[in-house]
């Protein structure tokens, strides 16, 4: 069987990285004043998440030598609602896979399910993390960026952290249920609200990523400006957010899924899907037709969450598929769709030749195919040959060699060029 001929293409983002990491988190806390209402030897809580956040270790070691240079004792927590397997070592082996230990950054972790309740707000119940409310004070360290599963003007990041995040895996499972009538942002706003007038947060530190998944800003933001701040970066970020650079494809191949990657395994805003089943809602991204997933990033521990996304995928990812963690995320998060099964078959070959046709070509020659790594990598792709004049046109992105055929291996797999 003949596909298309492939062309390889590289896409540049503006490098927005920060040179000097640990020198733009020193400025940005010494800017903040958090330590002002401390006393000196005061216990410093500081929230981390869990996702494949650029520099992370490097980020957290020096807001934690910050702190003790104010003569704290900072200490981590995970804050990362069910994921690790929903236990409390399955979140601390999450922190040490990128390299949060203590030995790491320099401070105790302290990775534990309890919580405590911090009444109701609007009728959904507060939980906050037990450890950190012992504490005198908590900074959330943590990303903000486009939320993969809703569109809004407060998605990802230190607000979700303060609701999912502290909520440990007993809040996670109580907002996500609230959301589904009143919506994530909703429940996010409100719960965070709630959590800020409880007095125990100091503020957060807010990471920034450019489309290379470089760092580009780092901002200590006090509790006084937190929601309208995180609204204003939220609406920075979104314009560096990186593209697959065509308008439709009829196939999409993906290496590779995890929560390393993405919360939902997959960005949905990268591939046009939702995590409950539907096809292209998003208007920004192109129309793809059919998704082909390969494999499961080897940081995931065994988390498949978003796998269901896929329309086909490889017995591989069954096989390093971990059923409790999966299972444990997607009803959490009231996704079941993204962890439903997919036609699963042996080789890239026998996947590729027996479901082409569902794409609605007459021949497997004439699709408009593309081949990507992940959602979080979109600096070195593969595109179809009749997507050569679309691409020429697209800023930033650079057609990288002669066509060539797919080639596969004595397994049937596909010959990596990524």
């Amino acid at each position: 069987m003949v596909f298309p001929r492939f062309l390889i293409v590289r896409q540049r983002f503006a490098d927005l990285r920060i040179r000097n990491i640990e020198a733009a988190v020193r400025q940005t806390l010494d800017a903040s004043g958090m330590q002002r209402s401390l006393a000196r030897g005061s216990e410093v809580a500081i929230g981390v998440g869990s996702r494949g956040i650029a520099n992370n270790q490097r980020i957290v070691r020096a807001a934690v030598k910050w702190w003790k240079s104010k003569g704290m004792r900072p200490f981590i927590f995970p804050a990362m609602g069910s994921h690790g397997a929903a236990t409390a070592r399955g979140q601390a082996e999450v922190l040490e896979k990128y390299g949060i230990t203590e030995e790491g950054v320099g401070c105790p972790i302290r990775s534990s399910l309890k919580v405590v309740e911090l009444g109701a707000a609007d009728g959904i119940p507060v939980l906050m993390d037990a450890t950190a409310y012992a504490s005198a004070g908590v900074m959330l360290c943590g990303r903000v960026k486009w939320h993969t599963d809703f569109a809004g003007n407060l998605e990802s990041g230190l607000f979700k952290m303060m609701a999912i995040g502290l909520g440990k895996f007993a809040g996670a499972q109580t907002y996500h249920a609230h959301a589904h009538s009143r919506g994530l942002e909703n429940v996010i706003r409100t719960v965070g609200r709630h959590v800020l007038a409880s007095g125990k947060i100091l503020g957060g530190l807010a990471i920034m990523e450019d489309g290379n998944h470089s760092t580009a800003h780092l901002e200590a933001i006090p509790i006084q400006r937190m929601e309208v701040r995180e609204e204003e970066l939220l609406r920075l970020v979104k314009t560096w957010k990186p593209t697959i650079p065509v308008r439709a494809l009829d196939w999409l191949i993906l290496n590779e899924i995890g929560k390393a990657i993405s919360g939902s395994g997959m960005d949905p805003k990268i591939v046009n899907r939702t995590i409950h089943g539907a096809y292209n809602p998003w208007p920004d991204a192109p129309v793809i037709r059919r998704i082909y997933l390969r494999g499961l990033n080897k940081d995931s521990y065994g988390n498949a969450v978003g796998f269901g996304m896929a329309d086909v995928i490889h017995s591989h990812l069954l096989k390093a598929m971990k059923r409790g963690p999966t299972f444990v995320n997607g009803i959490t998060s009231g996704a079941l769709a993204s962890i439903k099964t997919p036609p699963a078959f042996r080789s890239d070959r026998e996947a590729l030749e027996k479901t082409w046709v569902t794409a609605g070509k007459l021949t497997a020659e004439s699709l408009s195919m593309g081949w990507i790594r992940n959602t979080q990598d979109l600096s070195l792709m593969a595109f179809s040959e009749d997507m050569r004049e679309e691409l020429e046109t697209r800023q930033g992105v650079q057609i990288v060699g002669k066509a060539k055929r797919l080639s596969f291996d004595e397994r049937g797999d596909l010959v990596e060029w990524l």
